[in-house]
C-alpha cells in the first residue's frame, strides 16, 4: 500500500511501502538524495580528447580516490569527463588546488573545470578507459531495432531502453543543479536546487530539458533557539517579490555561472522561470523558485512508474507516437503536452487494474486481483479505450474508477492529481482535442491493419505505427487538412462523414473503408 498525505490539497509527505509482489523499490526521496550525494562527490572536467582520461585520473588520484569516470562529447569536437570521487571532501581538495587561467575572468569557483595540458608530456601508461556516453540512436536505427524484435512487447521495450534517460544524463542534470546550489550557498547555505519533472520522475528521454526548483531553507526556530539571523523583510511580498528575485537569479546565471548562456527571463508566466542553455552539458534548463508542488508531482509519477514494469515503456511509446503524428510540440501552446499524455496513460492503466487509484483522503489502495495483461495488449488497448472515450462529456481523473462529468466546458479536462480544482489540459484548444480524438482512432484502426508479428512484413507492429503515414505528419501545420486524392486510398478525412448524403457515404465507405467506421463496428461487436 502507498500512503499519500494531503493538506489543503497539497502533497506534503510521501512514503513508499513497496509492492509485496515485486522487488524492493527505491523511494523517490531516496533516489533524489542518492543523486544529490553523487553530484556532491563529482566534478565535470573538459579535456582535449578521450585520450586525456588516464592522465586526468592519475592527477585526480593525487588529491582523492576516484570512484568512476564518465566521458561524453558535444559538437563540434568538445570532450568532457564526469569524475566521481569516493568522498565529497576529495572534491574540496580538487577545487582548492584549481585556479583561473588569467585575471581577466570573473573568479567563480564551481565543479566545472578545464584540464589543461602539462608543461611536460605525461608519461602515464595506465590501461584505463572511462565509461563512454552512448549517443541516442537515429530514427532509422531505432526502426531497424524494433523490426528485429521478437514481439510487439519486445518492440516497446526496445524503444524504451533506447530512448530513456540514462545514468550519465542523470549525473549531468544533478551536477547542473549542484552548480546553481553552490552559487547561492554563500547567502543561503541550506538552499536546495532540486530537479523535478522528466529528469527524475522516470519518464524522461535522453534529450529532455532540466527543470530545477530552488527551495531556500527558512524554518522557524524552536523556542529553545535564542539566536536568530538578522534578515531583510520581504517588502514587496508575493508575486512581485518572486519576480524580482528571479530577475536577480537570471543575472547570476548570465554573468557568473560558467556554461550558462542564452538566459531568458519569463517572469509573467503563472510560475516565473529563468530559461538558459548549459553549454558544458548540452542541457536546456528551466529554473523556478519555491515550486514545491512540482517536486511532489514528480514523486507521485515516480512511484506510479515504479509500481509496475509495464508503465514506463507504455508511456514512452504513447508519447513517441504523439510526437510522430504531430500532437505534441516543444513550444508551449494550444496542443496537448507530454505531462497530459502521461496522465491519460496512467488513468487507462487504473481502469484496467494495473495501477492504484488516488483516493480523496490521500490513501492509495492497490486494486484487488493480479492483472497479467502483457505490454502489447495494453498498448493496443490504450488506443481502443480512448477511441471511444467521450471527451466532450467526461473528465479524466486519477482518483476515480468511474467516468467523472466535466466541471466546465473546456474541450479537454484532465484533473490535476494534487490540486484537484485545476485542469492540467486547459491550454488544449477545441481543434487540438478533435485532432487527438481522430489520431487515437486512426492508431486503433492502423494497429488492426498492420502485422503485429515479425516475419510477415518488413515493417510491423510499433515500427509500422511510427512510420508512414504518421511519420509524414510530423511537423505539419496543425490546421492542415490533406487534400482529396485522385487515386484510391483507404485513408479518409473524418469530416467527409458529415459532408455526404447517406447514399454517397455508403458508396464511399464500400470503396474506401473509413478508420472511424471500422472503429465503430468494432465497438458494436463488443
Amino acid at each position: 500500500m502507498l500512503k499519500l498525505n494531503y493538506t489543503n490539497t497539497q502533497l506534503i509527505t510521501f512514503k513508499n511501502y513497496g509492492n509485496p509482489t515485486s522487488r524492493n523499490l527505491v523511494s523517490f526521496e531516496q533516489m533524489v538524495e542518492a543523486h544529490r550525494q553523487e553530484a556532491q562527490r563529482s566534478v565535470l572536467v573538459q579535456v582535449h580528447s578521450e585520450e586525456s582520461c588516464p592522465d586526468l585520473r592519475q592527477y585526480c588520484n593525487q588529491h582523492g580516490e576516484v570512484r568512476g569516470m564518465h566521458h561524453y562529447s558535444l559538437p563540434p569536437d568538445l570532450h568532457f569527463v564526469v569524475v566521481e570521487f569516493e568522498d565529497s571532501a576529495h572534491v574540496h581538495n580538487i577545487l582548492n588546488v584549481s585556479g583561473h587561467i588569467n585575471k581577466e575572468v570573473v573568479p567563480v569557483q564551481s565543479p566545472f573545470l578545464w584540464f589543461r595540458a602539462p608543461k611536460k608530456a605525461s608519461q602515464s601508461k595506465q590501461d584505463f578507459s572511462p565509461q563512454a556516453h552512448v549517443e541516442a540512436p537515429s530514427t532509422e536505427e531505432l526502426q531497424n531495432w524494433m523490426n528485429a524484435a521478437q514481439s510487439l512487447s519486445d518492440q516497446l521495450l526496445v524503444l524504451h531502453r533506447a530512448t530513456a534517460l540514462n545514468d550519465l544524463g542523470s549525473r549531468l542534470r544533478f551536477l547542473t543543479a549542484r552548480q546553481i546550489e553552490l552559487a547561492l550557498a554563500g547567502l543561503f547555505p541550506h538552499v536546495k536546487a532540486l530537479p523535478f519533472g522528466s529528469s527524475v520522475n522516470g519518464f524522461g528521454r535522453a534529450t529532455c530539458d532540466l527543470d530545477v526548483v530552488l527551495l531556500p531553507d527558512c524554518e522557524v526556530p524552536s523556542d529553545d533557539c535564542r539566536l536568530v539571523f538578522h534578515a531583510k523583510a520581504a517588502l514587496m511580498g508575493g508575486r512581485p517579490q518572486t519576480q524580482r528575485l528571479m530577475e536577480t537569479l537570471g543575472d547570476v546565471c548570465q554573468l557568473l555561472l560558467p556554461g550558462c548562456s542564452h538566459v531568458r527571463r519569463v517572469l509573467q508566466a503563472r510560475v516565473p522561470i529563468i530559461k538558459f542553455k548549459h553549454e558544458l552539458t548540452g542541457i536546456e534548463c528551466d529554473l523556478s523558485l519555491d515550486n514545491d508542488t512540482a517536486v511532489h508531482m514528480s514523486a507521485l509519477l515516480y512511484t506510479l512508474g515504479t509500481s509496475d514494469p509495464r508503465v514506463r515503456p507504455l508511456v514512452g511509446a504513447v508519447r513517441r507516437w504523439a510526437r510522430e503524428v504531430g500532437l505534441t510540440n516543444p513550444a508551449p501552446g494550444r496542443w496537448i503536452t507530454n505531462f497530459s499524455l502521461t496522465l491519460l496513460v496512467l488513468f487507462y492503466l487504473q481502469q484496467h487494474g494495473v495501477l492504484p487509484l488516488l483516493g480523496a483522503t490521500g490513501d492509495v489502495v492497490r486494486l484487488p486481483g493480479s492483472v497479467k495483461t502483457d505490454l502489447a495488449a495494453l498498448f493496443t488497448g490504450f488506443f481502443e479505450f480512448y477511441a471511444s472515450f467521450d471527451f466532450a462529456s467526461y473528465a479524466v481523473s486519477l482518483s476515480s474508477k468511474v467516468e467523472v462529468p466535466k466541471p466546465d466546458h473546456a474541450p479537454l479536462y484532465i484533473v490535476n492529481p494534487l490540486e484537484r480544482g485545476l485542469n492540467v489540459s486547459r491550454n488544449v484548444s477545441r481543434d487540438e482535442t478533435e485532432r487527438l480524438r481522430v489520431e487515437l482512432r486512426n492508431a486503433a484502426w492502423l494497429l488492426e491493419s498492420v502485422p503485429l508479428d515479425p516475419g510477415t512484413a518488413k515493417s510491423w507492429g510499433l515500427a509500422a505505427l511510427l512510420e508512414a503515414p504518421h511519420a509524414a505528419a510530423k511537423g505539419r501545420n496543425i490546421f492542415y487538412i490533406p487534400p482529396r486524392r485522385s487515386t484510391p486510398s483507404r485513408m479518409m478525412d473524418v469530416t467527409e462523414l458529415f459532408d455526404k448524403s447517406t447514399v454517397e457515404m455508403q458508396q464511399h465507405t464500400e470503396e474506401k473503408p473509413s478508420r472511424v467506421v471500422k472503429a465503430s463496428s468494432r465497438q458494436r461487436r463488443r
